[in-house]
């Protein structure tokens, strides 16, 4: 586990970081609309990197509570007679995502897997059944505390897609751009 005087890194690091910035969108109005485009790319990007980070932290923290779960009602089924279950999202309320169309795929997965595993380090969740419930516990805190700050700032990089996406739409309703030039600049990249 991360200790108290050395929190994990946020999620995302700095390239969020500097998405999340004000100053990332305080001109975009000035800017061309390749850049517009540009950083509106970027953008979707992070959100990618943010969603796959958030799936591969919530099947672990799925699977450790569930362990808890089993535990507590003296299940005597396996975890992995229990997969099935798990995998299934059953006991999940609806989906929080915004039904956002992805075209990219995450930029680096093992990047986004390392700093997963880094937040649980003196926690070994390779055979979770082995571990004593106090591990599970402080991992499944570990985690879940991790996952609303990493939900947070995927959040926060979806406002800045959107504020990107209004102001290109802005610039078409107001006729500043032109489908034929984004079609020759699509046509480029």
């Amino acid at each position: 586990m991360t200790s108290a005087s050395t929190p994990p890194t946020p999620a995302g690091g700095p390239a969020v970081d500097e998405l999340l910035d004000p100053a990332f969108l305080a001109d975009v109005e000035s800017r061309s609309m390749t850049d517009v485009r540009g950083l509106r790319r970027r953008a979707e990007q992070e959100e990618v990197n943010l969603s796959y980070t958030r799936r591969l932290l919530q099947g672990r923290l799925d699977i450790v509570r569930r362990e808890l779960q089993r535990r507590a009602e003296h299940d005597g089924r396996s975890l992995v007679d229990l997969l099935p279950e798990i995998l299934a999202e059953k006991g999940r309320g609806p989906a929080h995502g915004l039904g956002r169309h992805q075209t990219a795929q995450p930029a680096a997965p093992e990047r986004y897997e390392s700093w997963v595993h880094g937040l649980t380090p003196d926690v070994d969740l390779s055979d979770v059944a082995e571990l004593p419930d106090a591990d599970l516990e402080r991992a499944a805190r570990a985690l879940a505390s991790a996952e609303g700050s990493l939900s947070e700032r995927r959040r926060g990089v979806q406002r800045v897609m959107d504020a990107l996406a209004g102001e290109l739409a802005r610039r078409y309703r107001n006729g500043e751009a032109d489908v034929a030039a984004l079609l020759a600049d699509e046509g480029r990249h």
